[in-house]
């Protein structure tokens, strides 16, 4: 076994003990007739003063910070604005990005017979441009509508529901523009009403 002494480890051991510590004169003799100080007394240990006396003192903004705070004055509008714009544009631009990975996924691994009846649907639109001579309307609406019957053979029940949506939101929309049409027209007959319905 290893016995450990106090003269083997005097550091230690000296920090358990405390020992007096005297201060050196000139001529190297120690005096001991220096009162000894505690250790509350010096200044490393003193405790500092309340936070209550401190005072907050802001130093005066210099000439880079002024210039800084202009800048920033100057260009808020134009980060506001921007800020907007990138907030009404992100959901845009995530649908679109989302519908280009869907249609990359669906194209990797089509069903069984696409791309026969996607080439028909082409071969249909070309033959509405070659047959729509004229006029410019001709050339639009032809294609479309060869297209639209020929898509619409080969996948019957999302046509349907294609023309059903579109149809109930004609059907809105004509409604709300008569609507519009009808206040404008005669706007004192609902004025009237609604002064006769008032009591």
């Amino acid at each position: 076994m290893l016995k450990v002494t106090g003269s083997a480890m005097p550091g230690p051991m000296s920090l358990l003990f405390p020992t007096p510590v005297f201060a050196a004169s000139r001529d190297g003799d120690p005096q001991p007739s220096a009162p000894s100080l505690l250790r509350d007394e010096l200044s490393l240990y003193t405790a500092p003063p309340p936070l209550q006396k401190l005072l907050n003192v802001q130093p005066e903004a210099g000439q880079l910070e002024q210039s800084v705070a202009t800048l920033r004055e100057f260009t808020e509008p134009y980060t506001g604005w921007c800020k907007d714009t990138y907030s009404t544009i992100q959901p845009k631009v995530q649908s679109v990005v989302q519908c280009g990975s869907d249609t990359y996924a669906y194209l990797k691994d089509p069903p069984k017979d696409f791309y026969p009846r996607a080439g028909v649907v082409g071969f249909t639109g070309v033959l509405g441009l070659f047959l729509a001579r004229g006029s410019r309307i001709k050339r639009f609406m032809l294609p479309a509508g060869l297209m639209t019957v020929s898509a619409s053979m080969y996948y019957p029940e999302k046509a349907a529901t294609i023309v059903k949506s579109a149809g109930d939101s004609v059907y809105d929309r004509a409604v709300q523009s008569y609507a519009a049409l009808e206040k404008k027209v005669n706007p004192q007959s609902q004025s009237g009403k609604d002064s006769e319905t008032k009591p």
